[in-house]
């Protein structure tokens, strides 16, 4: 593990601003599509999971959803209003909830397992 960690608020920008970047590059060179969206995602649940600080490890599952809800602003079918971009995004969200729910899975495994072994480690160093 790299010893920079994200602090909470860290995770989130740092979630937001690449997930944001590979709806862009997805709208760019895909067409838009939503599969290569939310495998992209996945990597980057993962990333969060293991930069984040072991006192901000909350915030990985919330920071999350965020970001995916975030990078789905481009990538979503727009129309020519305001109700029609956020029917595009909620129709996404609704139809890639599958890739939502499995990315911050992964990201709330890592973090619970990293929690686990961090409990562990204090009670045996705590012990006589």
């Amino acid at each position: 593990m790299p010893n920079p960690r994200f602090t909470g608020l860290g995770c989130g920008l740092f979630c937001g601003a690449v997930m944001l970047a590979l709806g862009s590059l997805d709208a760019l060179l895909f067409g838009s599509s939503l599969v290569v969206y939310g495998v992209l995602f996945l990597p980057v649940c993962v990333l969060a999971a293991v930069w984040v600080r072991g006192v901000d490890l909350v915030t990985v599952p919330v920071v999350v959803p965020i970001a995916f809800t975030l990078g789905l602003v481009p990538v979503a079918e727009s129309g020519d209003g305001v109700s029609d971009r956020v029917v595009g995004l909620f129709t996404a969200l609704a139809t890639q909830a599958g890739w939502l729910y499995g990315g911050t899975l992964v990201a709330g495994s890592i973090v619970g397992v990293r929690k686990l072994r961090h409990l562990r480690r204090r009670a045996a160093r705590n012990r006589p």
